[in-house]
């Protein structure tokens, strides 16, 4: 009986487990497709995966006046703290720092990634204080089989100007929307991007979502697309609220 583990994307690890797309042209840690509704792109793009540049700090800004570029440091101001270190808090007690309060609860410190991240991780990382993870994968006895990307219509753009094409579509409560879900080439046929997507769909009904949309492409070659087709989306329980020859919009309530 294989072991089957779902992962959300939070950090730098988890992330490294998104396999790799069937169409080599393509690649899902680099894609912003979704992200961006003007230049959104699902091209490999390697240089999204490298760490950014460290940026150069700003040179200091020059005075006006010429002639107080040579002198000295200004005077010390005689009612900062002395050794740099923030001004003291008269009322504190005196010693070391306030001890924390052994009564208050303990919050654990949101999850983050820093700015030395790639670039789509940041992407999916931008919910993670408000919502949660943006993505989740699929591993079978360890090996990532499948992927699947959702989240708002708030963080992503292009969701939300294809659904605003359909009037017809309720406006509230907004859905929850699945952008992505994608199986590698040798994990296809085996059920594993629908056990994906009901993990995904009974997340999303555990953060108060009501139902959840995907917008998939008709007519798109499996190796094309991220969104799947028609039928899949059918075949996980979704109804097709939208009967489009190009675009249609496929739907879920969520118990």
């Amino acid at each position: 009986m294989p072991a089957i583990q779902v992962v959300d994307v939070t950090d730098a690890t988890s992330f490294g487990l998104v396999p790799p797309c069937a169409d080599p042209g393509f690649d899902h840690r680099t894609c912003d497709f979704w992200e961006d509704a003007e230049r959104g792109s699902k091209a490999a793009r390697a240089s999204w995966l490298e760490a950014p540049a460290p940026s150069r700090p700003a040179p200091a800004p020059r005075s006006p006046n010429p002639f107080l570029d040579d002198l000295e440091e200004a005077a010390p101001n005689p009612f900062a703290p002395s050794g740099g270190g923030p001004p003291a808090n008269p009322f504190a007690p005196p010693g070391d720092a306030l001890e924390d309060n052994p009564f208050a609860p303990r919050r654990p410190a949101p999850a983050s990634v820093g700015g030395e991240a790639p670039r789509k991780l940041r992407l999916l990382a931008r919910g993670l204080t408000v919502f949660g993870s943006y993505a989740k994968v699929l591993l079978v006895d360890g090996e990532s089989v499948a992927y699947a990307q959702f989240g708002p219509l708030s963080a992503y753009p292009r969701a939300l100007h294809l659904r605003e094409l359909y009037p017809q579509l309720p406006e509230a409560p907004l859905p929850a929307v699945i952008t992505c879900v994608a199986t590698s080439a040798e994990g296809r046929r085996q059920g594993h991007a629908r056990r994906l997507v009901e993990a995904v769909c009974d997340d999303l009904a555990g953060r108060g979502f009501s139902a959840v949309e995907a917008y998939p492409e008709a007519g798109a070659r499996p190796d094309s697309t991220s969104a799947a087709s028609t039928g899949f989306w059918t075949g996980c329980g979704f109804s097709i609220v939208v009967h489009d020859e190009r675009f249609p919009v496929v739907r879920r309530e969520l118990a």
